[in-house]
């Protein structure tokens, strides 16, 4: 490789590390300033519906459920104090749409859709937080 291809490619890496923590430590959305940290369980509607443990450590770990802790660049629809929706893309892992509405610091209304793992997935809970995280 060249000197100028080598650094070349560390520059990009390094605007790609900056960009996720960029990311990463940007401000909350105003809905998920409301809420608290810590295990929540995640309820879902409908018949067959499933109850989800999640240990959430940030918030905004509850806008994209299906895809958990998969790299996704996220885009704010809208956000109010009490309601917000966001749409994200994880490239390969899929996509989606999330609209939460806040009830409380520690009770929240979640509708999500999109694409995971190559297939749709539609869903519709409650999240309670139920305490701290254990551990």
């Amino acid at each position: 490789m060249t000197t100028a291809l080598v650094r070349t490619f560390w520059v990009a890496a390094a605007m790609m590390t900056a960009a996720s923590a960029g990311a990463a430590n940007a401000p909350a959305p105003s809905a998920l300033q409301a809420l608290e940290p810590g295990e929540w369980e995640l309820r879902g509607r409908g018949e067959g519906a499933e109850l989800r443990k999640l240990c959430v450590t940030d918030l905004r770990q509850l806008l994209q459920v299906r895809h958990g802790k998969a790299l996704c660049r996220s885009f704010v629809v809208s956000d109010a104090p009490h309601d917000m929706s966001v749409t994200y893309d994880c490239a390969a892992a899929g996509n989606g749409r999330t609209d939460l509405r806040v009830e409380t610091s520690r009770l929240v209304q979640i509708r999500s859709q999109g694409v995971a793992d190559g297939a749709p997935f539609a869903f519709a809970a409650e999240g309670r937080r139920v305490g701290a995280c254990a551990g």
